[in-house]
């Protein structure tokens, strides 16, 4: 059974576990933004281009501060991983209690009588720091 299990266990080159962790961290940051985005174009326009800005700019201090550090440890754990490793591995499991966390954390805002502008900045701060973070994947995967 343990065989089995080691077949099919999907293992790639640590390059592609790089890709793939900065396409989803991408992904899922753009999804974030573009979603801040519909909410924002409600709002009147100079609030809505004001909130946008700000937002982006808290979206960098939160990359600086705090998505690159885990993106760094994330690209450390992969370049001392065994090669080839399990496709799933390019995050470990501590990150994915964390996006549990957080996809349970806007499914909440979402449905919570909180304004649609608040919810806008959230979304918004949170899926450019996303976004920024997966620069340093990319970089990784290029210099790999």
């Amino acid at each position: 059974m343990n065989v089995l299990i080691k077949r099919c266990r999907p293992t790639v080159e640590r390059h592609w576990r790089m890709l793939l962790a900065g396409s989803v961290w991408l992904m899922v940051g753009l999804a974030l933004v573009l979603t801040a985005c519909r909410w924002l174009a409600q709002l009147d326009w100079p609030v809505n281009l004001v909130l946008a800005a700000t937002s982006a700019g808290l979206g960098l201090a939160v990359f600086h501060f705090g998505f690159s550090r885990i993106a760094a440890r994330n690209i450390e754990r992969l370049r001392k991983q065994d090669e080839p490793a399990c496709l799933f591995s390019f995050q470990g499991w501590r990150s994915y209690i964390l996006i549990l966390v957080m996809m349970l954390f806007g499914y909440a805002l979402r449905h919570l009588p909180i304004p649609k502008s608040v919810d806008a900045a959230i979304y918004f701060i949170i899926g450019s720091a996303l976004a920024f973070s997966s620069t340093l994947y990319m970089q990784a995967f290029v210099h790999e």
